[in-house]
């Protein structure tokens, strides 16, 4: 199939499409992990987004279910140097994206569009597939409304209603703003008893379970949006541990005052350097396009990571107020997994 992928500039690339005949809109970002595609797939912070993927080869084993990071697909579509036919495992990833009426474009140059991506920042984007009118492409990207403070896309990726899943363990209560599976996994895998909340829960309804700690989850877009979490969290502050992950980290950001703020294309892939203050150095499994304005913090709190490439904060924390939050990925499936023990034990070493 023919297909077209036009972008707000008046630019656009051609090539092959897979998945079914159709269109979709979002920004275009890029990651670029070498493996672990299904799980970038299907993690929900990458609703409202078409993903390029800046290795050259996808789907050389098919689609793996067992890593899901949600139940389905949330990026709006996919972009490819070149998708495999002959995979080492089935269903392939082109057969995957049929059934499930997904879109794709391969056989374009990925590296020109991401140095374009690098160059100019996040850039709306629209892929038609089955057809290739690059006008009709253009006009669709010109009208896909930017990720900002007015695209609230956490409500769709959160759970409709609390669900308990029980341990023996520290009582945690977490907010889904779009939660990956392995990060519930990394806190099982230590027993914990976890109550897990919508996005709009509030302090009172979330207080019923008597945690004894309050994480925030990943999520989409911008952290503005999410007032009522924000506000809850607030609420939540200095009556009990406050753990963030990603959009976490922004959300407890925000509660406290600070501002965070659109980066020009973001930090996505698995091979993202940080530095703890303490000076050790991380690789770590990232996905956000906002990030946290350090100078606007309180003065208890301390800008705990780094970002080793652009000097971003990538966690802060308050000993006075026993908050610890991270910018990264902590249960980096499936990338590298230096900070799957150092941040969760951690945060199991707080909770009282």
């Amino acid at each position: 199939m023919k297909a077209v992928l036009g972008f707000e500039d008046n630019d656009f690339i051609t090539g092959e499409g897979f998945g079914v005949s159709g269109s979709c809109a979002g920004e275009l970002v890029f990651t670029t992990q070498m493996t672990g595609y299904m799980e970038a797939l299907t993690d929900p912070s990458y609703h409202g987004q078409i993903l390029l993927f800046t290795y050259p080869l996808l789907g050389n084993y098919g689609v793996d279910f067992h890593n899901f990071q949600s139940s389905r697909v949330w990026a709006r579509g996919c972009v490819v140097r070149e998708l495999c036919q002959a995979p080492a495992a089935i269903p392939l990833l082109g057969d995957y994206f049929r059934e499930e009426r997904l879109h794709g474009i391969t056989g374009v140059d990925t590296r020109k569009l991401t140095i374009k991506i690098r160059e100019k920042g996040t850039i709306r984007a629209a892929l038609l597939v089955g057809e290739a009118n690059p006008d009709v492409a253009i006009e669709m990207a010109q009208q896909v409304p930017p990720i900002s403070s007015q695209t609230d896309l956490i409500p769709q990726v959160s759970c409709k209603t609390p669900y308990h899943l029980p341990g023996r363990g520290k009582r945690i209560a977490v907010i889904d703003l779009g939660i990956k599976k392995n990060m519930l996994i990394s806190l099982r895998n230590r027993d914990a008893d976890l109550f897990i909340y919508p996005c709009n829960a509030t302090h009172r309804e979330i207080q019923a379970c008597e945690p004894q700690a309050l994480l925030i989850s990943n999520g989409p877009g911008d952290p503005e949006t999410a007032k009522d979490a924000i506000r809850t969290v607030q609420e939540f502050i200095g009556e009990i541990p406050i753990f963030g992950i990603c959009m976490g980290n922004q959300i407890t950001a925000l509660a406290l005052g600070g501002r965070t703020y659109k980066m020009k294309f973001g930090h996505r892939g698995t091979n993202q350097p940080i530095r703890f203050i303490e000076g050790a150095i991380f690789i770590t499994t990232q996905n956000h396009g906002f990030a946290v304005d350090g100078d606007t913090l309180p003065e208890d709190c301390t800008v705990s990571y780094t970002n080793a490439n652009d000097g971003t904060v990538e966690g802060f924390m308050s000993s006075d107020l026993d908050i610890s939050c991270v910018q990264f990925h902590p249960e980096a499936h499936g990338g590298p997994r230096d900070t799957e023990i150092h941040y969760f034990d951690m945060i199991f070493r707080r909770i009282p």
